[in-house]
């Protein structure tokens, strides 16, 4: 720790950020429209069978390109598999009070998507729970279309 002349600890804040913006091409950009347009989630099948949400581009197993024509609709609802609190939101965050980061794995589907789950308090949340999206007032086909998950019952 490094002191100044008067005997105090010096401290200074940096925050770590990565700013980008992606084109989404065929594949993510159909996901983005059917949650934009039709509040529907979709996932996409690989040649093992699996089906990924979000989906991707490229099989995994065989780096293949994958195609529109693979696509098939999973949840809206899921299940919280690994989460964390967030006691101070940022600016830019999802909810702007206590909140939870969550992979959420979608019904249909055999991989998670991270996004916020506005459970209310931390005790409200736990792995396994089902949560439901919460669908932004005004949606732009991108993934903050998506206010955030909420617990299902």
């Amino acid at each position: 720790m490094q002191l100044n002349d008067h005997g105090e600890s010096l401290c200074g804040q940096h925050v770590l950020q990565y700013p980008y913006r992606r084109a989404t091409g065929p594949i993510l950009g159909r996901f983005f429209t059917e949650i934009r347009d039709n509040g529907r989630f979709l996932g996409i099948k690989t040649s093992s069978g699996s089906v990924l949400c979000p989906p991707v581009e490229v099989d995994p197993d065989t780096l293949e390109d994958l195609s529109v024509d693979d696509l098939q609709e999973v949840g809206p609802a899921g299940c919280v598999t690994s989460w964390t609190w967030l006691s101070e939101p940022r600016p830019g965050n999802p909810v702007q009070r206590p909140f939870a980061w969550a992979l959420i794995k979608l019904d249909g589907a055999d991989s998670a998507l991270l996004h916020a789950v506005d459970a209310g308090s931390e005790s409200v949340m736990r792995t396994g729970m089902r949560v439901i999206p919460r669908f932004a007032d005004e949606r732009n086909g991108g993934i903050r279309d998506i206010a955030c998950f909420v617990p299902e019952d």
